[in-house]
């Protein structure tokens, strides 16, 4: 699939003079058909960015467009799962799923909303149902929409650790059998890690880290030796113990095996040094920018 799912130009969001902005000059591209992890710190925009691009906020400022066209012209091609999850509590599941159909009649598969809904207890009314579950019937309603683009945020912290690797599981299915773009927040890094194709670290109201996983990690390398000078290398974290330094480097061409010992850093790893040094310059690839990397080529 070719195209953007999001593209952000200068996107900024306040809530006023005391709450400040959520979001400033934000820019980044996502494109088409990636699964992407939507990351930060609690307040750092994520939610907000989220509501946006699902056409329930206007931008005080810059623009979004969402499948190439202004989000509220692009909703019906959306599904859209907030951390409230909300649901009418005197429907049951049965009659949750009936709506959901008459809603999306051109698009509705019943058959991903069963596999998704199929364990709950049909004839329950949802204002007795657990969160978990809950969460459950939410996701039933966005996969049964067959979406171009999903937009989850935090979808599976109210779940137990089965749940999430299942659900998980045919997230992943639906985006390689139907090419859709997902876009997760979620603060389970590791989780994240095994599951998603591109990130976007969102931090202080902008985008910090955009682009392919990979990529991202493969910018980087943790380094470990005695010599203090990293040059011409960007340090994105370091602590010394001892003689030895260890230190989190973007990488500014080879690293001397000779002089340093070389690892790959994991993706939780790399995302925690980021959110621990906020005055890291900001890294986008390529396809996050739509042009040559902003700080450099990330390989």
């Amino acid at each position: 699939m070719t195209g953007s799912a999001i593209e952000a130009n200068g996107l900024g969001m306040t809530y006023g003079r005391k709450r400040g902005w959520a979001l400033r000059d934000c820019s980044f591209r996502l494109p088409a058909g990636r699964v992407c992890a939507l990351v930060g710190p609690n307040g750092a925009g994520k939610s907000t960015l989220l509501s946006l691009a699902a056409g329930l906020l206007r931008p005080s400022e810059g623009s979004v467009r969402v499948l190439g066209t202004d989000p509220g012209e692009a909703r019906t091609r959306i599904a859209y799962v907030s951390q409230d999850k909300p649901l009418y509590p005197q429907l049951t599941v049965t009659d949750t799923l009936w709506a959901g159909r008459e809603l999306n009649p051109a698009t509705w598969d019943r058959e991903a909303a069963d596999r998704i809904a199929g364990p709950l207890p049909q004839d329950a009314k949802v204002r007795t149902l657990s969160g978990g579950q809950r969460t459950r019937l939410a996701l039933a309603l966005a996969l049964g929409k067959r979406p171009e683009l999903m937009l989850l945020d935090e979808p599976m912290a109210d779940l137990d650790p089965l749940a999430r690797h299942q659900l998980m599981g045919v997230l992943m299915a639906e985006a390689a059998e139907h090419a859709t773009t997902i876009v997760m927040s979620s603060h389970i890094l590791t989780e994240l890690e095994g599951s998603c194709d591109y990130l976007l670290l969102v931090d202080g109201g902008q985008v910090r880290l955009g682009g392919e996983s990979d990529d991202i990690v493969a910018a980087h390398a943790v380094v470990t030796g005695q010599v203090r000078d990293l040059a011409p290398h960007t340090v994105v974290e370091s602590r010394t113990t001892g003689r030895q330094l260890t230190a989190l480097v973007r990488k500014e061409g080879p690293v001397d095996p000779a002089a340093w010992d070389v690892t790959e850093p994991s993706l939780e790893e790399l995302l925690l040094a980021h959110l621990r040094s906020p005055q890291a310059p900001p890294l986008l690839t390529p396809s996050a920018t739509g042009g040559p990397s902003r700080t450099g080529a990330a390989a």
